[in-house]
């Protein structure tokens, strides 16, 4: 399974998605017990998608994130395209309908 590159402070997120044409965070806490339930299909799925970047923030570890990203709940999961946000999920994902939104714009960023 691919490992999410762990990011410790708001400035290691905005260069981590201003870095990569194919950034995708997940934010989660560590006592979500849907964030921990989450994580390893999230994992499996992104395996098709390898030219996405992939990041974790703790939301505890960086409160900023919150703010940032307005954040209300976690977890959440966000996927950019050269830095700009194109799709959002929080707290309870389909992950079917996830990984249709994930695969039409990969397809068009990748070809």
């Amino acid at each position: 399974m691919r490992e999410f590159k762990e990011l410790s402070s708001i400035q290691s997120v905005d260069d981590f998605i201003k870095a990569n044409k194919l950034s995708f965070l997940y934010i989660s806490r560590p006592n979500c017990s849907v964030c921990h339930g989450l994580l390893p299909q999230v994992q499996a799925l992104m395996e098709k998608y390898p030219k996405i970047k992939l990041g974790h923030i703790d939301a505890e570890a960086v409160e900023e994130v919150a703010g940032r990203f307005s954040i209300f709940t976690v977890p959440v999961l966000l996927l950019f395209v050269e830095g700009k946000e194109y799709v959002r999920e929080a707290r309870m994902v389909h992950m079917d309908l996830f990984e249709e939104k994930i695969k039409k714009i990969y397809e068009n960023v990748v070809g």
